[in-house]
């Protein structure tokens, strides 16, 4: 009896210890990336749409052109070559991208060069330099992200220019620029600098320098392009051949006289460039 026993409950333990091991190859499982459903793609899309008031509620403005005698095809215009357009990400620089692209066309009409400059080159040296001014300004300069077409030639007679390859200003992996937490971190820093008086501005810019450099990377101070060494300031002067002071900035301001140079009064005119030709 004892031994029929004990040869039930092998019998037993065996059994049940087969079922867990049958379970363990049935039930397995893999990690998958959260997809949305339900709840989010209908249950938060309608509560979110009636919480907002259709006040609220963001508009565009579209222009009927109905009636209108317009063009019909781009084929109607006379081209003349340029890049394709690139995204500047969740950036405010605009400015640099646009300029930018005209100046690659120059080179183009005067030299038959077809070439992509880096426009985070100079975003990068133009938040060096609006750092600079709010540091000597005492914190009374603007420091946000906006700037004006005639900033990018400046910035060239300063530091000169690099090809596309040479500082791209994304890091690995990095598909668009995205400058929101760079731009924090560095406000948060001037502002504490204005809050503490600690007006070193060397020390300062060497940490303006070192939040760029972890967001966008360090700019180089030599690179080759096409076999040939080159500096930012040669790559300028010998491989684009620009003459900077070629170009002029116009504008069409009813409250300054014409006919004179003026100053564009808007907060992204941070330096105060008085050199605008105004006309009627």
């Amino acid at each position: 009896m004892k031994i029929t026993i004990s040869l039930l409950l092998s019998l037993i333990i065996l059994s049940f210890q087969t079922q867990l091991s049958a379970q363990d190859d049935k039930n397995k499982g893999v990690f998958e990336e959260e997809k949305d459903g339900f709840y989010k793609n209908e249950i938060l899309k309608s509560i979110d749409e009636f919480n907002t008031p259709e006040k609220e509620k963001k508009k565009s403005f579209k222009l009927d052109f109905t009636g209108m005698d317009l063009p019909k095809s781009k084929d109607e215009f006379t081209n003349y070559w340029f890049n394709d357009p690139v995204s500047q990400g969740r950036t405010g620089t605009c400015w640099c991208f646009s300029t930018t692209s005209y100046f690659e066309s120059e080179v183009f009409r005067i030299h038959q060069k077809k070439v992509k400059l880096s426009e985070m080159y100079t975003v990068y040296w133009e938040y060096v330099e609006k750092a600079k001014r709010y540091i000597k300004e005492r914190g009374y300069s603007a420091f946000e992200e906006g700037s004006e077409a005639n900033a990018v030639p400046r910035i060239w007679k300063m530091y000169g220019v690099v090809p596309i390859e040479a500082f791209t200003g994304l890091l690995p992996g990095q598909k668009f620029h995205d400058h929101k937490a760079m731009i924090k971190e560095m406000k948060d820093y001037l502002n504490n600098i204005k809050n503490t008086n600690a007006w070193d501005e060397e020390a300062a810019i060497t940490v303006i320098k070192s939040i760029m450099n972890h967001y966008m990377g360090e700019p180089p101070a030599e690179f080759y392009f096409e076999g040939i060494k080159y500096s930012p300031k040669d790559f300028l002067n010998n491989y684009l051949q620009l003459k900077l002071d070629d170009y002029v900035d116009i504008l069409s301001y009813m409250q300054k006289p014409y006919y004179q140079q003026v100053e564009y009064e808007v907060p992204d005119n941070w330096w105060h460039s008085d050199v605008y030709y105004n006309v009627p």
